[in-house]
């Protein structure tokens, strides 16, 4: 009888489908995607992506792609905040890269993915909590949605595949780090002087468009970012060498510029 009970047991393990085991809050599989693919710079703050390397290991992406697409909404809504917050980061970085791969190595920026009157944000290609979505649903509708998280540095998070765009990180987000991580990835990216820069010929402050583009994501009091001078004034640090540019920067006195954003593909084959 024993021998029959574990007969059974081992019968019902071999046809419970894969989708069914509880998911990887470590996100593992696309931790070691990410690992072998994603170089960084020597400074640390940007990195460029191997996208044939990801198209090599296709396979994996799929498998992991898929395990995003089989939570259910109902497994999700009983999540952690931090465990759902990096669940739609790390799914908007994968599903992005995925989107890459459908034309690579033709594509050289994500806005050639787009039809005439419709943007690649708003392509319908996956499945993610039982529906169909884009990757501006997760980036506006899922993780900006009111009061779903109130996490302006998602923003230096979730990347479009783009030279302009923070950089993809070397390794999944994770529940448990996850703050940590979201500091990181905005310090990283401040730092680059490629991207935001304190140009002491004009006295000007020249910094990401994000800035532009989401300044009322750090006007609401979020991680204490009231503003978007208030909010480059806590990385002042970051963002000029000079000790006078420092003082001035957290003082609020210096006049904010937007850089032109780059869109051209982040990809390991491209020149500098």
């Amino acid at each position: 009888m024993r021998r029959q009970i574990l007969g059974a047991v081992l019968v019902l393990w071999l046809a419970t489908p894969a989708w069914a085991a509880p998911f990887d809050q470590q996100h593992t599989a696309w931790d070691t995607l990410l690992k072998a693919h994603v170089v960084v710079a020597a400074d640390g703050h940007s990195s460029r992506v191997d996208y044939a390397g990801f198209k090599a290991d296709h396979a994996a992406l799929t498998a992991y792609l898929a395990g995003l697409s089989a939570v259910t909404d109902s497994a999700y809504t009983g999540w952690t905040a931090p465990q759902r917050l990096a669940f739609l980061i790390n799914a908007y970085n994968a599903f992005t890269v995925s989107l890459i791969l459908t034309q690579y190595p033709d594509v050289k920026s994500i806005k050639d993915l787009g039809a005439l009157f419709s943007s690649p944000w708003r392509k319908v290609f996956f499945t993610l909590r039982d529906q169909q979505h884009s990757l501006d649903d997760i980036e506006h509708r899922m993780i900006r949605a009111p009061d779903a998280f109130n996490e302006p540095r998602i923003h230096f998070a979730v990347v479009c595949a783009s030279i302009g765009c923070p950089m993809l990180r070397n390794e999944a987000y994770v529940a448990d780090r996850l703050d940590a991580q979201l500091e990181d990835g905005m310090r990283r990216f401040l730092a680059d002087r490629s991207r935001n820069r304190f140009d002491a010929a004009s006295g000007t402050l020249q910094v990401s468009r994000l800035f532009d583009w989401y300044d009322g994501d750090f006007t609401k009091g979020l991680h204490g970012f009231n503003s978007v001078a208030g909010t480059l004034a806590k990385f002042a640090d970051e963002l000029a060498d000079d000790a006078a540019a420092r003082a001035a920067i957290k003082a609020g006195t210096v006049p904010i510029t937007f850089l032109d954003y780059n869109w051209n593909l982040n990809d390991t084959a491209a020149a500098p």
